[in-house]
Order: C-alpha cells, then sequence, then structure tokens
C-alpha cells in the first residue's frame, strides 16, 4: 500500500476574489473521499447592513459583486418594498425587467466566451482563444457591451449602478435614449442567434447525473425578477418558505457555505431555469432551442453554455420588446414611510435564485439582513458533480488532465469565485 500526494500550484491573473482547492482520497481507483475548499474570508455584508436606512441598502449590496450588481439590488427591493406595503406600478416592473435582462446579457457573454469556451476548444485562456477565433471573441464582447449599455441605460453606469432606489429608479430615461438602445440590441440579434448554435456545436462532454432542477416560476413569463420557488421534484412554494425547505451549513472543509434541499444538493441557474420554463421563453427562443439540435429538460450539466446562449437570446428579444413599448413617466419612484416589519425578496441572478430577508424597525432602519446567492446554492452540487464527473473522466489518468477537467466541471457552473479561472490547487492521495 503506497500514499502520494500531489500539490499543482499554477500561477494565474485573478479575475475575481477567493481562491480554491480540490482535494480527492482515491481507494482502489475510486474517490472515497472529496472536498472543494474554498477560501474566501468573511466579507460580512449582512452585518454591515444593520443598522442602516433601508434607503441605503441598493447601493450597498450591489458592492457585494461587480458582475451581478443588479440581482442584489432587485432581491434587496423587493424584500424592502413588501416591508414598505409598495406595489411597484407596471412601468417599474418592466423596467426592472429590463435592467435585468442587461445583467444576464453581460454575464452570460462574458462566462461563454472568456471563461467556459476555452475549456470545450482546447485553450488555456481566452486570449489563447482569440490568436485562432478572433472573431468568435469579439462576438462575445459585443455581447457583453450590449448588456453593459442596457446597465448604464437605468443604472448611471454598468459596474455597480446607482440608478436603483427602494419604490423604483432614480431617473426616467428619454424616448430617443430607448430608441438608440432598442437600435443597437436589434442589430446583436444574429449574432445571439448565431452563438447559440455556435454552443450547441461545441465538443462538450456527453454525461448525465439525476439532480434536482430549483428556480423561481408560476409568474407567467420566463422568470427573472418574481415569482415562487419551483423544482423538478415538485416543489411549489412561496419565497417567504424558503427557509423551511433549504438549509445553509458550514461545510469543516471549506469557507463557503452549503445549501440543501431536504438534505440534498440542487441545481440552480440557466440550466434549471430552461428544464423548468422552457415553454415561457419568447417564441422565437423557443424555436431557436428546436433548431440547434438540443432536448430540454437535459440532465447533462454541461448543456449549461446552451442554456446560457439562449438565455442571452430570450433577454434581447425581451429587451426588444420593452424599448419597443418605453414611454418615459413622471414617476419613475413611489414614496413610503418607513415602517417595523420583516420582509423576502428572490431574483434569478445569472447564476440562479438569489433569495434576500431583511428585518427593519419602525425607523426604517436594518435589524437584520440575511443573504443567500446562487454560488452557495451550488455548492454541494459542483462537489456531487466533480465526484462523478471524475469518476467518468478516469482517475487514472495524469494529474494535469485530471485538474484541468475539475476545473472545467467548477466553471461550467460560473460560480461568483475564482473556481471561475484557472485556479485549481489540486491534492490527491492514492492508496
Amino acid at each position: 500500500m503506497t500514499n502520494r500526494t500531489v500539490n499543482l500550484n499554477v500561477p494565474v491573473l485573478a479575475r475575481v476574489e477567493g481562491e480554491g482547492a480540490l482535494d480527492l482520497s482515491i481507494v482502489n481507483g475510486e474517490i472515497s473521499e472529496l472536498g472543494l475548499r474554498i477560501f474566501e474570508p468573511p466579507r460580512l455584508f449582512e452585518k454591515f447592513l444593520e443598522g442602516r436606512h433601508y434607503m441605503e441598502v441598493p447601493d450597498m449590496v450591489a458592492r457585494i459583486c461587480g458582475i451581478c450588481p443588479v440581482a442584489y439590488q432587485m432581491s434587496a427591493v423587493q424584500a424592502l418594498e413588501s416591508i414598505l406595503g409598495i406595489e411597484p406600478t407596471p412601468w417599474i416592473r418592466d423596467m426592472r425587467r429590463l435592467f435585468y435582462c442587461g445583467e444576464w446579457i453581460e454575464s452570460h457573454g462574458l462566462h461563454i466566451h472568456l471563461l467556459a469556451a476555452p475549456d470545450f476548444l482546447g485553450f488555456a485562456n481566452a486570449i489563447d482563444m482569440a490568436g485562432q477565433h478572433p472573431d468568435i471573441v469579439r462576438r462575445g464582447l459585443r455581447i457583453q457591451e450590449a448588456g453593459n449599455a442596457i446597465i448604464r441605460f437605468l443604472g448611471g453606469r454598468s459596474v455597480h449602478p446607482v440608478g436603483v432606489r427602494v419604490g423604483g429608479f432614480w431617473h426616467a430615461p428619454s424616448r430617443s435614449a430607448a430608441a438608440a438602445l432598442r437600435e443597437e440590441l436589434q442589430a446583436l440579434l444574429p449574432e445571439a442567434e448565431a452563438l447559440v448554435l455556435w454552443t450547441a456545436a461545441l465538443p462538450l462532454p456527453n454525461e448525465t447525473q439525476d439532480f434536482e432542477c430549483v428556480s423561481l416560476g408560476r409568474a407567467g413569463e420566463y422568470p427573472i425578477t418574481r415569482g415562487r420557488i419551483v423544482s423538478s421534484r415538485g416543489l411549489d412554494i412561496d419565497i417567504a418558505e424558503f427557509d423551511s425547505e433549504f438549509k445553509e451549513s458550514h461545510a469543516p472543509h471549506s469557507t463557503a457555505l452549503h445549501c440543501h434541499h431536504r438534505g440534498q444538493d440542487y441545481l440552480v441557474g440557466p440550466l434549471a431555469r430552461l428544464n423548468l420554463n422552457l415553454d415561457l421563453l419568447p417564441a422565437s427562443t423557443r424555436k431557436l432551442a428546436q433548431a440547434c439540435g438540443m432536448h430540454f429538460p437535459s440532465s447533462n450539466i454541461f448543456h449549461s453554455i446552451v442554456a446560457r446562449a439562449l438565455e442571452i437570446h430570450a433577454a434581447l428579444v425581451e429587451s426588444i420588446r420593452l424599448l419597443e413599448a418605453y414611454a418615459p413617466t413622471d414617476t419613475p419612484y413611489l414614496e413610503a414611510a418607513p415602517r417595523a416589519g420583516v420582509g423576502f425578496g428572490a431574483s434569478e441572478a445569472p447564476r440562479g435564485i438569489l433569495w434576500h430577508r431583511y428585518e427593519l424597525d419602525d425607523s426604517g432602519s436594518i435589524v437584520s439582513a440575511r443573504i443567500v446567492p446562487p454560488t452557495s446554492q451550488n455548492q454541494a452540487r459542483i462537489e456531487a458533480d466533480l465526484r462523478t464527473s471524475l469518476n467518468h473522466f478516469g482517475l487514472d489518468q495524469p494529474e494535469e488532465k485530471i485538474r484541468h477537467h475539475a476545473e472545467t466541471v467548477i466553471r461550467n457552473y460560473d460560480p461568483c469565485i475564482s473556481c471561475a479561472t484557472h485556479f485549481l490547487k489540486l491534492s490527491i492521495d492514492r492508496t
């Protein structure tokens, strides 16, 4: 019997905060123990919010993530408005959906072209891929910029936007600005269609697994800003009941929380949304989904890249629709008096359900805050996927190939940690 430990440290350019390592114990050619260790120091955002006035929350939570600030703002204002008794006007609801579409477009565009595609095409990174596929990378940058343009339209800027407030938006853009943005998005639609077909033609691993999909739903529209929490195994609850079904816990090997549904891992994100809400996509996107040759619902997690491309197309179609009907309003926000209470908010971040809970006192100050991001909800599913996928891949492969395949699996989930890039420190015990 022999023990061998291999540590591989590969220099990288960090793209987002955090570090990760994968520990494997292999006994008789099979994985006996697996732990994905995430090293992120406590950021204490929930504690930072305590004692702050509710009007400060949207700008503060936007700083949680530079890629998906809109998601944090939208879940937060939904929760706070439920306490204050604010019912958004149709204009505010439509603009929030448009605003969120921008974030989906820029985030999915970045992930597909700069993070995931190099894995499937055999490149070390997007810079190497651009040497042979410059038009593909340029297309990705154009798509990302279109999403950023939508965010700037309502948020003032594309990173940590400042246009959102409890009750709506600070400002209603002009009709001419909306028309110019609509023309820009309309011109991009053919590229979004081509992107779907291109992702479907990638050499994706052919692996199927049994997992529960969870997303928002039952709102009569493809889920972005509202809905109940539903799953592929029959769950259908109000967002206020999240705590009764889903439990977060600290894993001993990681600083990242793990979330389980009735003790089991589950999937959130684009593939889960698509699997549960395919019939609610715009008609042109549904037609594209059929034309790409893939079948949804899909139990192949690597089809997530195609789901992201379909959601980019759907978000563009939705954005164009909302901008065609756009008219400025004199009431871009609603006022309300502070009052005590507890409220809940949930929206679909690019990576999946983002759930917020806030308690206010009579003065409108935050008594407590709780935020459950999609990355923690997918954490247990990532570990389960790694176990299945690595066993399928072959544990007798060279360590470098095992590391790269593990990174490919992790990046496929697009977690908001440096797992999204080439980061992995791999430790293997073989017995």
